[in-house]
């Protein structure tokens, strides 16, 4: 039922958003460039790695060394207007017809953070990723990562078409409010895998009574 369903929203929706989608692709080509489409990889249902379709949202600008500006700083104007608006989420929807992603799951991140999950939060792993989830609709890229995770687990724990549902109306209201949207997330907090090095060198000094 919930394919079912994730097929048939995810192909109308392409269908109703096809002048959005076309005029997103002609305006990135203006004004950021090629390629149009970001594609990076993820981590899926049981650990399998996919790749994940999304909207380019930055410039490719970058420093004397030769290094890319942080996201703050290339992603702005068209960018900006893009994420606010969740229009670069729209070619996830091409996930979605492929089985990649569902409407609802947990949300998929880099194969680099997968060491750093505890037993539970692999829980993430049992169920299809998600475009928006239960951790998105209650704080989104504001939430410190336990509680980000453990919504994850929260949602696999509890899941029925309702929850799905309301998830679902809870996230267009999110949209048309564009509220939880973080243009540099890297600015307020850290990747997962750094704050989760950082908190396991800390607990090793503890242990050998290093000063932290």
């Amino acid at each position: 039922m919930k394919r079912t369903l994730d097929l048939t929203v995810a192909l109308l929706v392409l269908i109703a958003a096809a002048p959005v989608i076309l005029l997103a692709v002609l305006l990135i080509r203006l004004r950021l460039g090629s390629p149009v489409v970001f594609v990076q990889e993820r981590t899926g249902r049981g650990e399998q790695p996919f790749r994940i379709y999304k909207f380019r949202t930055m410039t490719d600008e970058r420093d004397a060394d030769g290094n890319l500006l942080p996201d703050g700083v290339r992603c702005r104007g068209l960018g900006v207007v893009l994420r606010r608006l969740s229009i670069d989420e729209l070619p996830q929807l091409w996930n979605v017809v492929r089985g990649d992603l569902s409407l609802v799951g947990p949300r998929p991140l880099v194969p680099r953070y997968d060491p750093w999950y505890t037993d539970r939060e692999r829980q993430r792993f049992l169920v299809p990723p998600g475009i928006t989830g239960l951790a998105q609709v209650n704080g989104r890229n504001g939430l410190p990562w336990n509680e980000r995770l453990e919504y994850d687990v929260q949602y696999v724990e509890n899941w029925s078409p309702w929850l799905d549902l309301r998830i679902l109306v809870r996230t267009v209201g999110n949209v048309l409010l564009g509220s939880g949207i973080a243009v540099d997330p890297t600015a307020t907090m850290l990747d997962l895998d750094h704050e989760r090095h950082l908190l396991a060198q800390g607990a090793e000094r503890q242990l050998s009574g290093v000063p932290s």
